[in-house]
């Protein structure tokens, strides 16, 4: 991050508060003309501090409004049986996210379905499933106040 000064900041902020605005927009925001802001764009991309860029969508509209927290805990953490776990798990579209935690527990997933039936159904047929799978605790989402990085 030493790299970044802030107009490289700007950008991001920018660019995820709206990854569509136009660069002439983008330039005018953040204090630059068009073209040394499509450069600074370019770079942090090449650089890989940009990765991408998604369209956020609204889960509820689509059928998906039921989100859960489930916490893995595993029978063997050895580098070899972590990466099958990491491998099976990001097969399974149900979870939005994945992560290794420094816990009394190895994984925690966020998993989003359109109800506790389909829920019930991914966590006993497919993550209960996983290799090196001990047990699994589930917490329910029960209002999202903050579901982006902003």
């Amino acid at each position: 991050m030493a790299d970044l000064d802030r107009i490289d900041l700007a950008i991001i902020r920018e660019l995820q508060k709206n990854g569509r605005i136009t660069v002439t927009d983008l330039a005018s925001r953040v204090g630059l003309s068009k073209t040394p802001c499509q450069t600074r764009m370019r770079r942090l991309e090449e650089q890989n501090y940009i990765t991408g860029y998604i369209a956020m969508v609204n889960q509820t509209k689509l059928g998906l409004a039921h989100v859960a927290f489930a916490q893995v805990t595993l029978n063997d953490t050895s580098s070899k049986a972590l990466a099958a776990f990491n491998d099976a798990v990001r097969k399974i579209s149900a979870v939005e996210q994945c992560h290794m935690m420094a816990a009394n527990f190895d994984y925690l997933l966020k998993i989003r379905t359109k109800n506790m039936a389909e829920y019930r159904q991914v966590l006993g047929e497919q993550v209960s499933s996983l290799p090196h799978v001990l047990q699994t605790s589930t917490f329910v989402v029960m209002e999202s106040v903050k579901d982006r990085g902003l």
